[in-house]
């Protein structure tokens, strides 16, 4: 058993990195980190270290510095949402843990949303986070 945690290098990325580990260490399951995309392009060596500082202060935050877990490229297609639903059913998910930012509606009509597609179509429960300070 895991926690799915999407994870792009933003801040809704960090807040749904830091959400996951808190609930793997509370529910004493592993953590599966699935790094997607951002932006449309490979995550280059910035965000790399970005990522690896990242995960490092999530874990620290969840007081489990050695907390059980994996990060996982995406395989699947370029589609991040198809790549956690793949994942966290492969890996039997107690949840997937994804940030949310603010769109416009018609963001949303033209681009589609992967947090509405991983909401609907998880095979397990859904936390979705948004970054601390993003206002409504």
């Amino acid at each position: 058993m895991s926690i799915v945690v999407g994870y792009v290098p933003t801040p809704e990325g960090q807040a749904a990195l830091h959400a996951a580990a808190a609930e793997a260490v509370l529910h004493g399951v592993s953590l599966t980190v699935v790094r997607t995309h951002s932006r449309g392009h490979e995550l280059g060596p910035e965000e790399g270290k970005r990522f690896e500082t990242d995960l490092a202060a999530a874990l620290d935050q969840a007081g489990e510095r050695e907390l059980t877990h994996e990060v996982r490229a995406p395989v699947i297609s370029a589609d991040p949402s198809e790549n956690l639903i793949a994942v966290a059913e492969e890996v039997h998910a107690t949840c997937i843990v994804i940030g949310l930012r603010r769109r416009s509606k018609v963001g949303k009509l033209f681009l589609g949303s992967n947090a509405q597609r991983v909401l609907l179509d998880a095979p397990c429960p859904v936390l979705a986070v948004k970054a601390a300070g993003t206002a409504w």
